[in-house]
């Protein structure tokens, strides 16, 4: 197992060509090795190809290219509930706060300090309780067909990921975790940085996204080259150590609820982006 920064990086190839059970058990191990240590992963030669990251992230720069208004078109629903369409900055706040928008003075609190970005959530065609809200085709032309189909390529390398943390835990199935996983729940989120004036940033009036932990199993961070991610630093709680990009790679987390299920064996950490990156 290879590592950069304090980060380890696990090479998937042997898994997704179907190695032997000898090659893959060593890649399910390692993958568990890490998240046990310090809870994110670098993970490579999956199963999303290099091709298709490149059209996803041209395809999500021309939509945070579009107008503003244009944008708005496809709209974040009011309130905490539904996490589709597009979100402007400033609209959402993310901490580890415990509490909902019926807390008054929570909200309040948590609002003078502004995250900068903008987002656009897609998930599963299927999901009633979340339903998708799409711009218009001829706003985007190919965005809901490409979206729809890289949301599923997505998860597949999510069940390969799942798959090996099963065998890596010692579980009598490494399709163990597949009944609680169909698809039909996860979220794929764009996002984008825009460029923070220096006074805000002196003022402290806003930030990129303070320091969280992820409430699902488990999170896949696609990066550009542009840089800021930031995680908990393992050997020094309540510090940051730098995750820089590395090319076609998915930044794996564990989140909270896998952290619960396997009784904290898998570590959550935090993460954020730091505000001297656009």
């Amino acid at each position: 197992m290879a590592e950069t920064s304090s980060i380890p990086i696990v090479d998937f190839a042997a898994w997704q060509s179907h190695g032997s059970d000898v090659e893959k058990k060593a890649i399910a191990t390692e993958l568990v090795e890490a998240c046990r240590k310090v809870g994110f992963v670098y993970i490579v030669n999956h199963a999303v190809s290099p091709e298709r990251l490149t059209e996803a992230f041209d395809m999500s720069k021309k939509l945070f290219d579009l107008p503003h208004d244009k944008k708005l078109l496809a709209p974040h629903p009011p309130g905490f509930t539904v996490h589709r369409g597009y979100s402007w900055p400033g609209l959402e706040k993310v901490s580890n706060a415990m509490g909902d928008e019926t807390d008054e003075d929570l909200v309040a609190n948590m609002r003078k300090v502004s995250d900068v970005k903008e987002s656009y959530e897609v998930g599963s065609e299927k999901n009633t309780d979340q339903p998708n809200v799409w711009l218009p085709e001829e706003v985007l032309p190919g965005f809901r067909a490409f979206m729809t189909d890289f949301y599923w390529e997505c998860h597949r390398a999510a069940e390969s990921i799942l798959s090996a943390m099963a065998v890596g835990i010692g579980l009598p199935n490494e399709n163990y975790f597949r009944p609680s996983h169909p698809g039909h729940n996860n979220q794929l989120r764009l996002l984008h940085y825009p460029p923070i004036p220096a006074a805000a940033l002196e003022q402290q009036s806003a930030s990129r996204m303070d320091a969280h932990s992820d409430w699902g199993s488990i999170t896949m961070l696609f990066q550009d080259d542009c840089g800021g991610l930031q995680i908990g630093d393992p050997h020094n709680p309540g510090n940051f150590v730098d995750a820089p990009p590395l090319k076609n790679a998915i930044v794996m987390n564990v989140g909270d609820l896998m952290m619960r299920w396997s009784n904290g064996k898998l570590y959550c950490d935090t993460d954020k982006l730091t505000d001297a990156y656009h």
